[in-house]
């Protein structure tokens, strides 16, 4: 299953790529353990300088692998691999840049909220249907997203679930540019290499001081994360999975 995120090194750029594609890039516990690493040893390692986060052709990723949060809602035993995740998301020390094609749910979607630059395509679709399924926001969303879409746009898209074109996400600063398909991989790697040649510590103060303090993004995170456990094993969460899962065997 590790096969299902690659990392791979290009200079002093660390590629974190979703390979899922036969599930939309749905991500397991493994998957998040695998990425977990690979932020914090990047961080910990001075050759690397940005990390890069890639899907696959139309699917950048589709969320949460449901089977796993059904097995938390029916009474099983859940990890701490999203969360591992998640503080590896909100501490890291090196720019992270995100290509996104197509498919973007959940934290397909929240993951790039974190990014420094984020390039979607036209055909790129952000959403979190999280309320849909019982749920609440997560990693940091609920902090991020006000910041980034004013209060009434963040509620569009993490109360209402409203999808967000990749236009739509340029224009209220969710994501920095919109390219062509066949050009996105390049134009992030390249958007990489311009980082990489900047002077490191004088771009490591400006990015902290550009981003929200750690100390809130986490204590959010923290306050998401227990009202994500709680409703997961709520009735109500549990019928809109179930609900959900039929539909998807059905179809």
């Amino acid at each position: 299953m590790t096969d299902h995120i690659l990392v791979e090194r290009q200079g002093a750029v660390q590629i974190i790529r979703i390979n899922r594609p036969d599930k939309k890039n749905a991500l397991t516990r493994a998957m998040y353990a695998k990425m977990s690493a690979a932020l914090t040893e990047g961080d910990a390692d001075p050759a690397v300088r940005v990390h890069v986060f890639l899907g696959v052709p139309g699917a950048f990723s589709s969320g949460n692998d449901l089977a796993d949060f059904l097995v938390i809602a029916t009474g099983g035993e859940g990890g701490n691999e999203v969360w591992d995740f998640l503080m590896a998301l909100a501490r890291s020390q090196k720019p992270m840049v995100s290509g996104v094609d197509g498919i973007a749910v959940g934290i397909g979607t929240t993951l790039n909220l974190h990014c420094d630059l984020t390039f979607a395509t036209p055909r790129t679709l952000f959403r979190t249907p999280f309320v849909d399924l019982g749920l609440v926001p997560e990693a940091g969303s609920s902090l991020i997203a006000p910041q980034l879409l004013g209060r009434q746009g963040a509620f569009a898209l993490l109360g209402l679930g409203e999808g967000f074109s990749a236009e739509r996400a340029k224009a209220a600063g969710m994501i920095y540019d919109v390219v062509a398909e066949d050009a996105l991989e390049s134009t992030v790697l390249a958007a990489a290499d311009s980082i990489v040649a900047k002077p490191p510590q004088a771009l490591k103060i400006a990015r902290d001081l550009m981003r929200e303090p750690r100390e809130a993004l986490v204590a959010r995170i923290k306050v998401e994360s227990e009202h994500f456990r709680e409703r997961l094993t709520s009735e109500e969460a549990r019928a809109a999975l179930t609900a959900f899962m039929t539909r998807k065997k059905a179809s």
